[in-house]
């Protein structure tokens, strides 16, 4: 890497600062030893939070290097030694570094377990969740603090589009018809942060084309285009459906179910895809049987797969799996006699089980989500369970369970535990 080039790009990066119209990506401030990792999707807002870190640390902010640059295509990890002095000799001596997309360079972990080692401070962003992993896993366990940034929840919508969220959900009918209008066109939109300020559709064509050619195809070899269109164009329009790699296999006309688990695998490391199996004490078994896919968020799923209004439903419950993720709960899927959506699993026991259905006014609608939640809850031993909808809220006992039944959006806002 040539040195004066190197010195330009940092040079040029410093300036880079949080902007006064970005909205706060908001959260727990990371403990003061561990590195720090926070991972996502790209334009998610991972840049956003390292620049409020940088604020925040705005005595120890001047090393940084944003590696998604053109200029540093020759970087190698021979480099970081160069890089280290060249903060030195710009900026001073400082103890808190930021390095955005570093997962690019091979090695980068062994410099980062050198920094640790003496004691800094180290923000690391990433958009790739295997290549993150494996490093960390292999030279820095037990050292790093992990966070993963999802596109705008429904709460930073609202504050996006300037709207006032209640601090109860007890509330009038006006703002409970105000949150509901505005949950609608988060349905709609989704939660990526430019697009909601361009509302350019264009936007969301093109994130998905950067993620898809360049993160997965290039970054891993790949040549056939048409069978990864074809794979990510059905599994956006048949998401929260369950489906069988084998059964993927036959409607992208590749031969080997394998290729089909390798393609998921590369979409799911993009944070593009999640993929959840259905739960199991056997381990085996829950590799074995078929998956349900969802998508990081409804704006883009919606740009991505065809959908009429009676995939409503499934849209629903896509957001929901999304905001569990966000939540940090470990998911599943239920299926016995019955189905249920999700079931949450903390420490080897399931702890929860939710449906959702976009309406129960049906009664046969009704009869179904209500037998696949007591489904569940049969089998995990709970007494209570709760079925999200778009707009209908109730509480009721059957077969001695109780059921609370509530609109998404006021589960969005108000049971974030």
């Amino acid at each position: 890497m040539n040195r004066d080039l190197l010195i330009r790009v940092v040079s040029d990066q410093r300036k880079l600062r949080f902007k006064p119209d970005d909205l706060p990506r908001a959260g727990p401030m990371p403990p003061d030893k561990e590195i720090v990792v926070i991972s996502g999707i790209r334009r998610c807002g991972k840049s956003t939070l390292l620049h409020e870190l940088r604020d925040y640390h705005s005595e120890e902010s001047d090393y940084y290097l944003n590696f998604d640059d053109e200029r540093l295509i020759n970087f190698t990890v021979d480099d970081f030694q160069i890089l280290h002095e060249i903060f030195i000799e710009l900026y001073g001596n400082q103890t808190v570094f930021y390095f955005d997309e570093i997962q690019n360079i091979k090695g980068w972990e062994r410099f980062v377990r050198r920094l640790y080692d003496h004691g800094n401070k180290v923000f690391i962003l990433g958009s790739n969740a295997s290549m993150l992993s494996r490093e960390l896993g292999t030279h820095l366990t037990g050292r790093y603090y992990q966070v993963e940034l999802f596109p705008f929840s429904f709460r930073e919508f609202l504050k996006l589009t300037s709207r006032i969220c209640p601090e109860s959900s007890i509330m009038t009918t006006q703002e409970s018809a105000g949150l509901k209008a505005a949950f609608n066109e988060y349905f709609l939109k989704g939660g990526f942060p430019a697009y909601l300020k361009s509302e350019n559709k264009q936007y969301l064509k093109s994130l998905y084309e950067g993620i898809l050619y360049r993160d997965v195809m290039v970054r891993n070899g790949l040549t056939s285009e048409r069978e990864l269109l074809e794979l990510v164009h059905f599994m956006a329009s048949n998401t929260s459906k369950l489906f069988s790699y084998n059964s993927l296999a036959g409607v992208i006309g590749v031969k080997n179910a394998t290729t089909v688990k390798k393609y998921l695998g590369f979409l799911h490391n993009t944070y593009l895809i999640f993929l959840v199996n259905k739960y199991d004490t056997s381990l085996k078994k829950q590799l074995h049987n078929p998956k349900k896919g969802y998508f990081i968020d409804p704006g883009l799923v919606r740009e991505i797969g065809f959908f009429h209004s009676e995939d409503n439903g499934r849209l629903l419950e896509n957001i929901v799996f999304i905001e569990l993720k966000r939540r940090a709960k470990d998911v599943y899927y239920h299926q016995s006699k019955r189905e249920c959506d999700f079931v949450i699993k903390e420490k080897n026991r399931i702890v929860e089980a939710i449906q959702v259905s976009w309406s129960l006014y049906d009664s046969n609608t009704r009869k179904r989500e209500v037998s696949g939640l007591i489904d569940a809850l049969a089998c995990y031993g709970l007494n209570d369970g709760m079925i999200l909808t778009d707009s209908e809220e109730d509480l009721f006992e059957q077969d001695g369970y109780r059921i609370t039944v509530k609109p998404v959006w006021k589960w969005l806002l108000f049971d974030n535990d």
